[in-house]
């Protein structure tokens, strides 16, 4: 069996309206190499338009992230600082609603979240989260819905979640088209 790029398929057409997806991820103190390499294969995957890599947050060139990303490292448009307040506030001058994805009492719903693009999803380190500074700069904190015993995903598979969550819902919003959300 021949495989065919998503694009080529029938399938593939309702996205082609879709040039970048109005979504940037920030990246505060994720220490797994790994994990940022697969955010890189996930943000080219999804035509996400910029990851931000803050603090200790790897960045290319790395071995083991390169070993993950697969090329992505160098089709994803990236920024690294080491202050994660001044990238949000930068970000926050553009217009840009910022999303805190982690489970709090003040989160809402991953699938009733109603975000304004562009948006920015911001995670943070793989044991303790995100820092309380960054969480406060977010104008919205939403959580992925988990149904087992565990309360949390790896960090990259929750990008991957949301990611295309994110995208199924500009896809159907705008049909590609730049819209917000009233």
């Amino acid at each position: 069996m021949e495989r065919l790029p998503f694009q080529a398929t029938a399938a593939g057409a309702r996205y082609r309206p879709i040039r970048t997806l109005p979504v940037s991820v920030l990246l505060d103190n994720v220490r797994s190499l790994y994990n940022v390499g697969s955010f890189f294969r996930t943000a080219d995957a999804a035509a996400v338009e910029k990851l931000y890599l803050c603090g200790i947050t790897g960045r290319p060139p790395k071995k083991a992230l390169t070993k993950t990303a697969l090329g992505a490292e160098e089709t994803v448009a990236w920024e690294h600082g080491w202050d994660a307040v001044a990238m949000l506030e930068g970000l926050r001058a553009r217009g840009v609603e910022m999303a805190a994805i982690e489970t709090s009492v003040h989160a809402v719903d991953l699938f009733d979240w109603m975000p304004r693009f562009p948006v920015c999803v911001v995670f943070g380190h793989e044991v303790d989260g995100i820092r309380p500074e960054v969480s406060a700069l977010c104008d919205t904190h939403v959580r992925i819905p988990m149904l087992g015993r565990k309360h949390s995903l790896n960090v990259a598979t929750a990008g991957g979640v949301v990611i295309y969550e994110l995208l199924r819902k500009y896809r159907e919003w705008g049909s590609g088209e730049f819209r917000r959300n009233p």
